[in-house]
């Protein structure tokens, strides 16, 4: 198994565990709202939280099976040699957008809310651990952006 499944299957179970976390999450503040009466404290919190690295690291799972919504009128009218120009183009652009956004501008998020030392109302975790899914995303887009390019030669 090469690293790219690796990492695709550790991914994958990382994002289907918080996928469930979350799912348990929201029915226990469900339950605890209807049926108890009082509202458990952090769960519309931790469900927030969960969101943002379903969505973060979802959307690099995406980009690493390319699955990702993309306009390929120009590429599919294309030859074979022009479509793989095109493609090259995109993924250096992809880089260089995960690069400058994600990972350097997280790291900077997470730098600013440690320094802060800002953490959560509820769960009182620091919110840098929370936005370090930012550039660990970004950083996984790369790698999967790389290793698209090294497949189209």
């Amino acid at each position: 198994m090469n690293l790219r499944s690796r990492i695709d299957l550790i991914l994958g179970r990382l994002l289907i565990t918080i996928m469930a976390v979350m799912v348990v999450n929201v029915l226990w503040q469900v339950f605890t709202r209807f049926v108890v009466g009082t509202p458990s404290s952090f769960t519309d919190e931790l469900a927030r939280y969960l969101m943002i690295w379903l969505g973060i690291l979802g959307a690099a799972y995406v980009s690493g099976r390319n699955m990702h919504v993309a306009i390929d009128v120009l590429p599919q009218k294309a030859t074979t040699e022009t479509q793989k120009k095109i493609k090259r183009i995109v993924y250096i652009l992809i880089i260089a957008f995960a690069f400058f956004c994600l990972v350097i501008g997280g790291i900077r998020l997470v730098y600013i809310t440690s320094v802060l030392g800002q953490h959560s109302p509820a769960l009182q975790i620091p919110l840098a651990w929370v936005y370090s899914c930012i550039p660990l995303s970004g950083l996984l887009i790369i790698f999967y952006k790389i290793s698209d390019i090294k497949t189209l030669n």
